[in-house]
């Protein structure tokens, strides 16, 4: 039988859910269980594809091809498994398919209403993740987003606290992630914020059965007790979980606590020990770096720090591998061209380009892979990041004035990258991109295949625009390398250029496959050839 954590937060957003939500994840995972992760989202939106990075941070993209919320990518990176587009539904997604049911005729006529319509289709949806290629996952771990209280979120509530009833008590476990702040003044901790937030869950009917405080500073004693006791929980059922400077110790933290282990007890889970030593050396490693490189990240979205979170963790993930402290200097695009560029990258070892939409900023990143291309900078171009490369090597080396790809100017005389021709008659904008997981043919010596070190691999996708094939020869002709290729749809994936120590554009997202105990390869290699840049400047 499939057990089922609630993971529910209170007083303010932005608490930490997730990572929560994954930390556990991977305290359940290294005592050998079958684990998945759930996040339900209350937004009307169908997914996070159209949404606004500066609204809701990165859209992540799964195997499958879902554009999900962020927390997914944590999901992965803490559980190491590759979740599906059922890991990730919204009111939208709910609200879409009960209509369609009614439209066929599949409710017989009867009233359509929030309980029990939309309430039974939150269930089955949490149900479906159970199971994962015919094999049955031991724990579910659902995370609700936004916070108790929001009018949005009521009919998850509802339906978590109905699904008690459904699958047994004794099947079910309630972790409330909620905040203890600190006042100045008082120069003390308060938890009653705490104490009226569990009040609203247990007014819709939920008593947790853990909760979890976040805080700046430690808890004392006495501030447990107390919220063990206004609260009707247990006291080592009050986890702390202060801030900390990596996301990745918090595993170990809340094992530290005890959290794994009354998981264990509470739910009746048959495990083994628990084996954290390969995550331990992992933290270890970033904690206590050997060297420290600066990258420059060149992109548009940089006023908001989960725009490009995954970009951020996968350079992490290749300091670790490399012994290395990877400081990120954060450019805006749009102030590229009115800038010293000399200036402006000094102190830099290596220069990235985030994926990206819209012409705003575009300029700036084609001036930035000059600057790399020229000055010999560790340089990897994601996405955009590669449309601006084969750009600026158009202009610069093939001298071809006004090379542009057709989304910044769709009347260039040289449209070196173009729309799909499957992207040409769509008029939706949501979910109709080239998603998900396609393979790629890699050249042998490339410095892609010394990467990888293997043939074919398969990477995650997101876009409209591709390479223009017709090109192709003159740009070989100048000293630019096709290293990568979709053997089935002949698209180009990854360029590099022959005469620069570490120069590579792919037209894919690899930093959605990264983990912090298994850096992706072009990410590890990046920071490696970063280390051995001096700084310029």
């Amino acid at each position: 039988m499939t057990k089922y954590i609630f993971i529910t937060g209170g007083v303010v957003s932005s608490l930490g859910k997730g990572i929560s939500a994954s930390s556990i994840g991977r305290l359940l995972k290294s005592r050998g269980l079958k684990v998945s992760i759930q996040k339900i989202d209350p937004y009307i939106n169908v997914d996070a594809g159209t949404m606004n990075p500066y609204q809701h941070g990165e859209v992540f993209v799964t195997e499958d091809g879902a554009e999900t919320d962020l927390d997914i990518g944590h999901y992965e990176r803490f559980i190491d498994v590759n979740l599906t587009k059922y890991n990730n539904f919204t009111t939208g997604k709910i609200y879409r398919s009960v209509i369609s049911k009614e439209r066929r005729g599949d409710f017989l006529g009867a009233t359509v209403q929030v309980i029990p319509h939309i309430t039974d289709e939150i269930k089955a949806n949490i149900k479906n993740i159970s199971q994962i290629e015919g094999e049955e996952v031991e724990v579910v771990i659902v995370e609700i987003g936004g916070t108790v209280g929001d009018i949005e979120s009521l009919p998850f509530l509802e339906a978590i606290r109905q699904f008690k009833k459904d699958v047994g008590k004794e099947n079910v476990l309630y972790i409330h992630v909620t905040f203890v702040p600190y006042l100045e003044a008082a120069k003390e901790l308060k938890s009653k914020p705490t104490q009226h937030s569990v009040k609203q869950l247990r007014e819709i009917g939920i008593q947790p059965d853990i909760i979890i405080c976040r805080s700046q500073s430690k808890l004392s004693e006495e501030i447990k007790n107390k919220i063990s006791l206004f609260c009707d929980i247990k006291r080592e059922g009050i986890i702390e979980a202060k801030d900390v400077k990596s996301i990745y110790e918090v595993p170990l933290i809340f094992e530290k606590q005890g959290l794994g282990e009354l998981i264990i007890k509470l739910l009746n889970l048959n495990c083994n020990r628990p084996d954290l030593e390969e995550w331990r050396l992992m933290v270890d490693k970033i904690y206590h770096p050997q060297r420290e490189v600066c990258v420059g990240v060149v992109g548009k979205y940089m006023g908001l720090k989960d725009a490009y979170l995954s970009i951020t963790e996968a350079l992490l993930h290749g300091g670790i591998e490399n012994h290395c402290k990877v400081k990120i200097k954060k450019i805006n695009s749009d102030q590229v061209q009115n800038s010293s560029l000399k200036e402006l990258f000094k102190g830099i070892n290596g220069i990235l380009i985030p994926g990206g939409f819209g012409k705003r900023g575009m300029e700036g990143k084609i001036e930035t892979v000059k600057y790399a291309r020229k000055n010999k900078i560790p340089f990897l171009g994601i996405c955009v990041g590669m449309q601006c490369a084969i750009v600026e090597f158009a202009r610069d080396v093939i001298k071809w004035e006004g090379a542009n790809s057709t989304e910044f100017d769709p009347h260039t005389p040289f449209p070196v990258f173009n729309l799909l021709p499957e992207q040409k008659d769509i008029k939706d904008k949501g979910g109709s991109m080239r998603l998900g997981a396609y393979p790629c043919k890699l050249e042998k010596g490339s410095l892609a295949f010394q990467a990888y070190q293997q043939e074919i691999v398969c990477e995650r996708h997101r876009h409209r625009y591709e390479f223009n094939n017709l090109y192709q020869e003159e740009f070989t002709r100048y000293g630019m390398v096709f290293s990568g290729r979709c053997p089935d749809l002949n698209l180009v994936e990854i360029i590099e250029l022959s005469d620069h120590p570490w120069f590579v554009g792919v037209q894919f997202h690899p930093e959605f496959k990264s983990r912090p105990n298994r850096a992706h390869p072009l990410f590890r290699e990046f920071i490696r050839a970063a280390t051995k840049k001096r700084f310029f400047g």
